[in-house]
């Protein structure tokens, strides 16, 4: 690019999904009925987990973690999207998208990295009952989800940071309902190629290395469950994985067919589809899967509601 085409940047415009003025209020009901029913949901999980001190454990003290996560994940992208419908706007400040890529950013790594803990504490569960509370003692815990919180954090930082120093042409649009990193580096007009590397740094050892220690941690649960003799046994300790390996199953699966859907199909309309699904969709669905798995949650939560669920 020329230099004359490039700006001092004040905003982008996020195209959404459509720009058919009929589908708008479709859309935004849409979206509005799934937040509300993410944010409940997910926090209705966190004060069952408070108020029943039979889940004061360490699964439950990491899914309580997850659940404000999403809550926060999608609290990140939706509400700037229903505003800007129903204000009839797209524009989104330089700051205010910067600012939107850093914590969606940090979100998405805390959850990575959380179900990867909570792959740890399954495994250690399974596999080594006896000294399941000597190893994981509420100090250890926190410390976890902190180191969590410390490597988002930096992750999140880099990236923004690497991206400030990008210079952008005349034409800020994005094909997106939110300030999506890649989407945002494809808008510039300087060399990207240290925000490339290190987009491909961060997937292999942000993305890949949770994946590994998830599939690691299943490998060994599957063994220790095949070692037990009775069938009752197996199912037992099985049924205290499945909530967590469906979580995994869907935010891993979502967020692969994002990629897998946009390199088959690279439309921007079919790329910003497909990604309601783990940025929306998924964490809606969590407290779903959680609670109709778990009789502790149920119990907590008929508590709370104060009728059969």
């Amino acid at each position: 690019m020329q230099p004359g085409n490039e700006t001092q940047l004040s905003e982008f415009l996020l195209l959404g999904f459509s720009e058919d003025p009929a589908l708008q209020p479709l859309i935004c009901g849409l979206f509005l009925f799934m937040y509300l029913v993410t944010v409940a949901g997910n926090l209705l999980i966190i004060l069952a987990i408070l108020s029943d001190p039979h889940l004061h454990t360490p699964m439950y003290f990491f899914l309580s973690n997850l659940s404000l996560v999403d809550v926060c994940f999608t609290s990140t992208t939706v509400p700037k999207m229903l505003v800007n419908i129903q204000t009839h706007s797209k524009a989104i400040t330089h700051a205010g998208c910067i600012t939107q890529m850093f914590f969606f950013i940090l979100f998405v790594g805390l959850d990575d990295l959380l179900l990867a803990v909570m792959a740890y504490d399954r495994f250690v569960a399974i596999c080594h009952p006896l000294h399941y509370t000597v190893i994981m003692k509420p100090q250890l815990c926190v410390q976890l989800v902190l180191v969590c919180w410390v490597i988002s954090v930096l992750h999140a930082l880099s990236h923004s940071l690497m991206v400030l120093q990008l210079s952008f042409c005349v034409h800020l649009e994005i094909p997106h309902f939110f300030c999506e990193l890649i989407q945002v580096i494809h808008t510039a007009c300087s060399d990207t190629i240290l925000n490339d590397v290190l987009l491909f740094l961060a997937a292999m050892l942000l993305g890949g290395g949770p994946l590994a220690g998830i599939l690691y941690s299943y490998s060994k649960i599957v063994s220790s469950i095949c070692a037990i003799p009775s069938a009752q046994g197996k199912h037992k300790a099985f049924s205290t994985c499945v909530s967590h390996l469906s979580v995994v199953s869907l935010f891993y699966g979502t967020g692969i067919g994002v990629y897998l859907s946009a390199g088959a199909a690279p439309s921007s309309a079919s790329t910003a589809t497909a990604s309601v699904m783990y940025t929306v969709v998924t964490p809606m669905l969590n407290p779903f899967i959680y609670s109709l798995r778990s009789t502790d949650i149920k119990r907590a939560l008929k508590g709370i509601l104060g009728q059969k669920l």
